[in-house]
């Protein structure tokens, strides 16, 4: 299927990245955080009559994850909304009987912390600046975040969701605190799980909204693992996206007869939806997370996961107790304005969009509502489009909230900016 397009190969992309991480993605050990305060907002989640999903869960449910059941899905009871100690909003969820709000407040700082080490780690930047054309070629054809320094923050950032989104099933747990929480996820082999049992897309879709596929069983020795139906469930989810992603391709390669670019090109919402990277999948290939993918490198197995997990919760188990959250009052929910559309207007931001994939969505939603994208930033969650009136704009973050994320009109006060800026143009 990928004949025309050689450079793509998931592993010779895994092996560049581990090359890059293993001299070390973190300069130094781990310092202690500095203590913050940090106040959220919470709303609890409004379900269905009779069911204990909301409507963009269900629908999302019934749209791209069959066969999953909704007994099979555990979900949020309360959302919120929140600014981090970068000045950037952010959205998460938590369970009112589970390990309460601290758990994806005290994640989002951790990704922090690990994001602005990797941005001091200077020996990685050079080791990055020396790639060849060979190598970014591979990447740019094989990954949807093509920069190395991206594609391990968006990593950091997808580990760090798995933590706070596994918190939903803290009380399948014998863990009673955040703390001994993390250490059981990293004992228990759950992110490697995630890694080659879940794809892209369900992890991040299923974050936004609050909800999670699988259920835990608790083991003698202390640990957890995922259920006989869940892993069956997951992989049966799995494939039925890859199926899609092929039969996309065997529409465009075969019926239409276009090359695997042009395919590409031409399908790019329908395979953006279902994963691009499966789509040129040799067929019978179960691929899995490249962080997760081993290599033989300086005469030992090496692979990337194990030492983002690793400081994730170090870092983590330091975070908690160095976060002061406090509740503040209020609708986290936004309000419809009147009156015209005003220059501010045209700014709002998007608390998890977190890749490219993201920006991607987004971007269509807007534009097929004929709403002109002017941009979007990753790093600041800003997005600046052209509202025609207030009832558009409102009726397009209806639509964004439809497609599983948590638009908010402004920036908090009181904010600070981001530090680093990565901007992408829509198209």
């Amino acid at each position: 299927m990928s004949s025309d397009d050689p450079r793509y190969d998931r592993r010779a992309a895994s092996r560049i990245l581990a090359e890059l991480a293993r001299p070390g993605l973190f300069d130094g050990p781990p310092v202690a955080p500095e203590p913050r305060r940090l106040r959220f907002g919470s709303a609890e989640l409004r379900t269905e009559p009779g069911s204990h999903l909301t409507y963009s869960q269900r629908l999302y449910l019934e749209r791209f994850m069959r066969p999953c059941r909704a007994a099979q899905v555990t979900t949020a009871t309360h959302r919120i909304a929140w600014t981090d100690s970068d000045g950037i909003p952010n959205t998460g969820h938590y369970r009112a009987d589970g390990l309460g709000p601290i758990v994806p407040i005290a994640v989002r700082e951790t990704v922090l912390d690990l994001w602005h080490t990797l941005t001091a780690n200077a020996a990685l930047h050079r080791r990055v600046a020396a790639l060849g054309p060979p190598e970014h070629e591979v990447l740019e054809a094989t990954t949807t975040d093509h920069d190395p320094l991206e594609i391990f923050r968006v990593g950091i950032e997808a580990a760090g969701r798995a933590l706070a989104q596994h918190a939903l099933l803290a009380r399948q747990t014998p863990y009673r605190d955040a703390v001994e929480f993390a250490r059981g996820m990293r004992d228990s082999g759950i992110f490697p799980a995630v890694a080659t049992r879940w794809y892209w897309e369900l992890q991040a879709s299923t974050y936004r909204r609050g909800m999670i596929p699988v259920t835990f069983a608790s083991q003698p020795d202390g640990t957890v693992r995922y259920t006989s139906d869940s892993v069956v469930t997951l992989r049966a989810m799995k494939d039925a996206t890859i199926a899609d992603a092929h039969a996309v391709m065997r529409r465009a390669t075969g019926v239409e007869g276009l090359s695997v670019a042009d395919a590409i090109t031409k399908y790019h919402d329908d395979l953006d939806l279902i994963s691009r990277q499966y789509a040129l999948l040799p067929v019978g290939t179960r691929p899995a997370c490249p962080a997760a993918v081993p290599h033989r490198l300086g005469g030992a197995h090496y692979s990337v996961l194990p030492v983002v997990v690793q400081r994730l919760v170090t870092v983590f188990e330091e975070m908690v107790g160095r976060c002061d959250i406090d509740e503040i009052a209020g609708d986290i929910d936004e309000s419809t304005a009147e009156g015209p559309v005003l220059a501010e207007d045209r700014i709002f931001y998007i608390p998890d969009m977190n890749c490219k994939h993201c920006v991607r969505t987004i971007t269509g939603v807007l534009e097929s509502m004929d709403i002109a994208v002017g941009e979007v930033d990753l790093i600041s969650k800003r997005v600046v489009a052209e509202f025609r009136s207030p009832r558009n704009r409102a009726r397009a973050f209806e639509a964004i909230r439809d497609g599983g994320y948590n638009p908010v009109s402004e920036q908090p006060s009181g904010t600070r900016p981001a530090t680093t800026h990565v901007s992408e143009t829509a198209v």
